[in-house]
């Protein structure tokens, strides 16, 4: 069961990573006036988080509903290492229950 639950918490992790870095480089290309290869970079890692999302073992509807909460708390730290942004009490706690909740729904037992 641990290794199971380690498994699909890095691929939650690195399905996250390729979905909020892919969306920031095309947020630089636009938003910052970045080279386009910014733009088509983040667009290939954001087609390549649609891939590694398949590699989790349980349904679509279950698999999209917990990478939501654990999406939740990624982009606050992505935000608090990238650009300098402070989540506040409400931010953590708000990541915090997100978490819990998506534990519930993908990790607990099921008959």
């Amino acid at each position: 069961m641990l290794e199971t639950v380690v498994k699909s918490f890095a691929i939650f992790m690195l399905a996250g990573l390729c979905e909020i870095g892919g969306g920031y480089l095309i947020w630089l290309w636009v938003k910052e006036d970045k080279p386009l290869w910014y733009g088509v970079l983040g667009g290939l890692i954001l087609a390549f988080y649609g891939v590694v999302a398949t590699w989790q073992p349980t349904g679509f509807g279950r698999v999209y509903a917990t990478y939501g909460g654990i999406f939740i708390a990624m982009s606050l730290l992505w935000a608090w290492y990238v650009d300098g942004f402070r989540p506040d009490k409400y931010d953590v706690l708000g990541a915090v229950i997100a978490l819990i909740g998506v534990c519930i729904i993908y990790y607990a037992p099921r008959s």
